[in-house]
């Protein structure tokens, strides 16, 4: 073994180059089967970010079955959704150039053809049994004002319509889905200002003659949210709902609801991206569905007539697109504590499992990786006075070869993720190692609103947002440092989107962080729910307080009006075409920065949105973290960085 030599922390010679955590961006996601085909979607950051949707055939080939030009994304609420479709003539897709639906025929059929006008979004669609029928969720852009979200039918036969509307009485629509005989449609529905895992119905209507008739709502409604719905062979509807404050199982037979699981534990999760999936459908009685109990998940089968669970000794730790090939093979996209996401099938006889792909090879030897570590801390006490606590995953630094120098604790990188109310897990991110390689303790906060313990926690931000997170933020800092597990005069607090606001109020409010990394983060609460898109533009009546009568309390909690109060530095990053958080909100809070004295950077990426997909900009912002810290910290990064502007440092 090679002894160890004490090195600065944040200076350590890390393998994972900016270059090279880049180069491991690959994503996978919406993976699915059908006819024996698996199908799913590649993110490349390599090829300036396309989304490219990849088949493994019946015979073990797998391959790029749509041509090189294919970008499949939608953007439908801008997060947008699964965007591929099999019919009987071969595949549809959403192309993110122009975002309209394009048939792809089977080899030989002849060259894609559009399906679908300009101006509207598609996700979410499935397939008739008559192989010719599409039903999808389409957002249509074409009038000005509020884009009108329907459910739509179209016919893959005539290409260039724009579709038959058979739902659009509420503000969203998600996730249709055709009974096996074909004859009844069930999606879900929600309305302003609630947001999927705040209310949402489960709709059923009967399907004739491309039109939807007698629709009922079978179950959900206000504090109910109701999602992933499944037809079974037996004319058995499934679906997920949160009723007893997790998402469990239930059947709708017979015109009644009936509990299939009972779990202090998540199936589901929050519908951010349209065609989730959490669970399938064997036909044959069983059903094969991923459990999240804080944050960490298990793959199960589970017998639907006994409610008997039967958990599958798999080494992965977080699991989506759960599907099924057939009764005995099961399907997912798995992530480990130590390595890269792989899309994996299952043998659920064996209980064994196979590779797929892998979304890169591993960038780090398994003695280099820094595994998680459970913590829960104390935190602020909740509006009755009861205490409370919270969550979060502790990562110290690791590098074999290296040690703090002697009495120096490691700076500490704190890391809020964004939704609000998505989750950190345990599993594999090569953006904690990043830091964990280079000496640094990292810790990835669950802070109050997480989803993953529960309605009840994911409700603690209701009306509390840069409140309760900021706290828990600040409370798991607290919680380190008095255990000797951190440098509490080194505490850098790093996000996007939603964390990215919880790093700029602990800029603003605090004085607990040295320095602040804002991706694209909310500055100006009002701003945002004036500029945002329809998905989010009244979500901050449930976060916040609805408008206007909720004015001076936007105006308390926006950073960019207390920027006076911030004695840190802070690094901002921006994609251009970004319509979740405009640049707007990132321009204006670099200003207060600056005019506030603090050490402020910034970079706005063009061509970017939000979450940037390119390798370019990956690397660069990387690059520019590094440097940034290194100066503002007053140490030397081991690599060689390119320049970096950053105003008031003395």
């Amino acid at each position: 073994m090679t002894p160890s030599r004490p090195l600065p922390c944040g200076a350590w010679p890390s393998p994972l180059s900016p270059e090279r955590a880049a180069a491991g961006g690959v994503s996978l996601a919406y993976a699915g089967a059908t006819g024996g085909r698996l199908l799913w979607i590649e993110g490349r950051p390599a090829e300036r970010g396309r989304s490219v949707l990849m088949a493994r055939e019946p015979d073990g080939r797998v391959h790029e079955p749509l041509p090189a030009e294919a970008n499949v994304r939608s953007r439908v609420h801008e997060y947008g959704g699964l965007p591929w479709a099999a019919v009987a003539a071969g595949l549809v897709v959403a192309q993110f150039d122009d975002q309209r639906l394009y048939l792809h025929p089977h080899p030989g059929g002849g060259a894609p053809m559009p399906l679908t006008p300009p101006g509207c979004r598609w996700a979410d669609a499935c397939t008739a049994p008559d192989g010719r029928t599409l039903v999808a969720v389409r957002e249509d852009h074409r009038a000005p004002g509020e884009p009108a979200n329907a459910l739509v039918a179209l016919d893959t036969g005539r290409p260039g319509e724009a579709g038959t509307v058979l739902y659009g009485a509420s503000d969203f629509v998600a996730a249709p889905q055709f009974s096996a005989d074909g004859r009844r449609l069930a999606f879900i529905a929600w309305d302003h200002p609630a947001m999927p895992w705040d209310a949402s119905r489960l709709l059923v209507g009967e399907f004739a003659d491309g039109a939807l008739a007698n629709v009922q709502a079978v179950a959900g409604g206000p504090g109910e949210s109701v999602i992933e719905p499944r037809w079974d062979g037996d004319g058995s509807l499934y679906f997920l709902s949160d009723r007893t404050g997790w998402w469990n199982l239930y059947r709708w037979r017979d015109g009644r609801v009936q509990a299939v699981t009972a779990l202090q534990a998540e199936i589901g999760a929050p519908l951010w991206q349209l065609g989730q999936a959490s669970y399938a459908l064997g036909g044959d009685g069983r059903a094969l569905l991923r459990i999240g109990r804080g944050a960490v998940d298990t793959l199960a089968r589970l017998d639907l007539a006994s409610g008997a669970l039967t958990e599958l000794a798999l080494p992965y730790v977080a699991y989506a697109s759960v599907g099924l090939l057939d009764a005995d093979t099961g399907c997912a996209i798995a992530a480990a504590v130590d390595d890269l996401p792989v899309l994996i099938t299952i043998d659920l006889r064996r209980g064994t499992q196979a590779v797929v792909r892998a979304s890169g090879d591993a960038p780090l030897a398994p003695e280099a990786v820094s595994v998680a570590e459970a913590v829960e801390f104390a935190t602020a006490p909740g509006p009755d006075g009861a205490a409370r606590t919270a969550q979060a995953w502790y990562y110290p630094p690791r590098l074999p070869g290296c040690e703090p120098q002697p009495g120096e604790r490691a700076p500490l990188m704190v890391l809020l993720h964004g939704g609000p109310t998505s989750q950190a897990g345990p599993a594999f991110k090569t953006g904690v190692q990043f830091w964990t390689t280079r000496g640094w303790a990292v810790v990835d906060v669950n802070y109050g609103g997480s989803s993953g313990w529960g309605r009840a926690y994911r409700e603690r931000l209701r009306g509390q947002w840069g409140v309760v997170d900021l706290q828990d933020a600040v409370a798991a800092v607290d919680h380190l440092v008095a255990a000797g597990r951190a440098d509490g005069s080194r505490v850098v607090i790093r996000g996007g989107s939603a964390g990215g606001y919880t790093v700029l109020s602990g800029l603003a409010f605090t004085q607990r962080f040295a320095a602040g990394i804002n991706y694209y983060g909310v500055a100006d609460l009002e701003g945002l729910a004036a500029d945002t898109h329809k998905f989010e533009s009244r979500y901050l009546d449930a976060l916040v307080a609805p408008l206007p009568q909720g004015r001076e309390v936007y105006r308390q909690r926006s950073p960019v009006h207390h920027m006076q109060r911030c004695k840190a530095a802070l690094i901002t990053f921006q994609g251009s075409d970004d319509r979740a958080v405009p640049p707007a909100q990132s321009r204006a809070i670099v200003a207060a920065a600056r005019e506030a004295g603090c050490p402020v950077a910034y970079l706005e990426f063009e061509g970017e949105g939000h979450g940037f997909r390119q390798a370019a900009t990956l690397v660069r912002a990387l690059q520019a973290e590094l440097a940034f810290l290194g100066r503002v910290l007053g140490y030397t990064p081991a690599e060689a960085l390119p320049a970096l502007e950053i105003e008031n440092l003395p």
